[in-house]
This record gives structure tokens, sequence and C-alpha cells, in this order.
């Protein structure tokens, strides 16, 4: 029988991908954007149990955090942070991931961060030289859907 591998062209492209931000009833093309990363830690509680020489491992919580890398050319998250500044009412925002690259067979995929808000920001920033301006936001949120998931690869199922 012959071994069964992955094919080269299911591989999903890193940057086939598109990135949308819904912003106080308003929805964002994130261009912009260079890399996102979103994550799920989950909290867990050490517990021993008689008759065990290791203790076992119980699921608390979860945290949801993530980063995105984005050039720096939009000045939307920065109007945010001010109106928090001077007015103390903060935003909470979505931010919709979809992954697609035509090549593989496996389809799309699409992620929505649901009640995403940032860190930290930066307000102003420059850099002398021949750089481009980048900048790291990292940010929390609330939850998570998948309305678009993957399709299996040819050979991971029997």
């Amino acid at each position: 029988m012959p071994k069964i591998t992955m094919l080269p062209g299911d591989v999903i492209s890193a940057s086939e991908a598109e990135c949308y931000a819904t912003i106080g009833g308003s929805r964002y093309n994130v261009i912009n954007a260079v890399s996102l990363e979103a994550k799920m830690e989950k909290k867990k509680k050490e517990v021993p149990i008689l008759g065990r020489v290791a203790n076992g491992n119980k699921t608390t919580g979860a945290k949801l955090t993530g980063k995105m890398t984005m050039h720096y050319v939009s000045s939307i998250m920065r109007r945010i942070a001010i109106d928090y500044l001077h007015t103390g009412k903060d935003t909470y925002f979505e931010i919709q991931c979809t992954n697609e690259d035509p090549t593989s067979s496996v389809g799309r995929q699409t992620v929505v961060l649901k009640g995403c808000n940032f860190d930290s920001i930066i307000l102003a920033k420059f850099a002398a030289g021949e750089n481009v301006l980048d900048e790291e936001i990292a940010f929390t949120f609330e939850d998570a859907d998948m309305p678009e998931e993957f399709g299996t690869l040819a050979g991971m199922t029997e």
C-alpha cells in the first residue's frame, strides 16, 4: 500500500487572506494588515487524583488574545483611542478573517472574532531612513465563531 501524504498545493498560502473589521456599525477592509494571529489559551487547574502518581489537569476557563501587524497608514484605531481618552467610552469591534487559497482543495475558512478590544496602540510614530512604518496591535476578544470551515484533505480519513 503506498504511503499517503499531503499534496504541496493544498498548503494554504500565507498571503491568500481577507480581513475585515466592523467598528461602530462601519465595516472596513483591513487591506493594510500584514499578519494576524488570534489564539485561545486554556486555563487549567492541576488536580490530585487518588490512586494515580501523576496529577490530572482540569480545564477551568479560557483566555482569548490576538495580535495584528499592520502598515502604519490608518487613523481608525488611533481615533478610537483618543475618543476613549477624552470620553472614557471604550469601543469593542469585530474582526473577520478568511483564508482561501484557490490552489488548495480544502476550500476556505472564516473565523469571526467578537468583542475585540485593543490592549495598546501607537498614537504617533516615525523612523528616519529607508524603513516603512508598521505597527503591532495586541488585543483581547470575548468570543469567536467559524461560519466556514476548511474541508478535509484527501487521505486524512479512512
